[in-house]
């Protein structure tokens, strides 16, 4: 690890604690079962998931598929702690490592699928795009990117200055930008493939290919 900031999941560390019970107060873990439907897993294959957080997403797909081989990334070690002991307790081989998802500790075309929950709206548009080429890289031939993330298109909604409010780095997650990113990292066969609406906002699930 190097000294590279990032931001934790709920935007700031001592939030961690409550994070848990956002998700399932949002309903997040339905969020999950659609992204792991989109991501036809099939028994032997090695996936990964970039910005794993506390292991919810990696949880879900160990209880569905344990023939499944799973690796989780993130740079937070308190939320890493949280997604390793998920892990035993519901005895799943799971790994988690830390590392940062625009320069991962693992080897070229080593992985079928690559997730993302609700991560990439947390980087800027260059760690973007470094952490797409690792996406690119670490896949094997034929291997696919799933993705969910908050769709920041505006609403309408606007203050009194007239300007719609919007944290900077949601206003670039938006589709027409996501997608445009993948394809710059080299990523073929790039879409969205659905959108909807939660209780904390909009989102869209994308897909892409090496």
């Amino acid at each position: 690890m190097t000294d590279q900031h990032y931001l934790p999941a709920m935007g700031k560390h001592w939030l961690l604690p409550l994070y848990d019970p956002f998700t399932r107060l949002a309903r997040v873990g339905r969020i999950h079962g659609q992204l792991l439907d989109r991501a036809d897993l099939r028994p032997g294959q090695r996936v990964l998931e970039i910005g794993c957080g506390t292991g919810n997403l990696l949880t879900a797909l160990g209880r569905r598929a344990p023939d499944i081989e799973a690796v989780g990334i993130d740079p937070d070690p308190a939320a890493l702690r949280r997604a390793r002991r998920k892990a035993a307790r519901r005895k799943l081989p799971i790994r988690y490592e830390q590392a940062f998802a625009g320069n991962l500790p693992l080897p070229d075309a080593s992985f079928d699928r690559v997730l993302s929950s609700f991560m990439l709206h947390h980087l800027d548009d260059e760690e973007r795009g470094r952490a797409l080429g690792e996406v690119r890289r670490v896949l094997r031939p034929g291997g696919e990117f799933h993705v969910i993330d908050i769709d920041g298109t505006p609403t309408g909604r606007t203050g009194r200055s007239g300007r719609t409010h919007r944290h900077p780095l949601v206003a670039t997650s938006v589709p027409e930008r996501v997608l445009a990113a993948m394809e710059e990292a080299g990523l073929t066969g790039v879409t969205e493939n659905g959108r909807d609406k939660a209780r904390f906002g909009a989102y869209a699930f994308y897909r892409a290919e090496k």
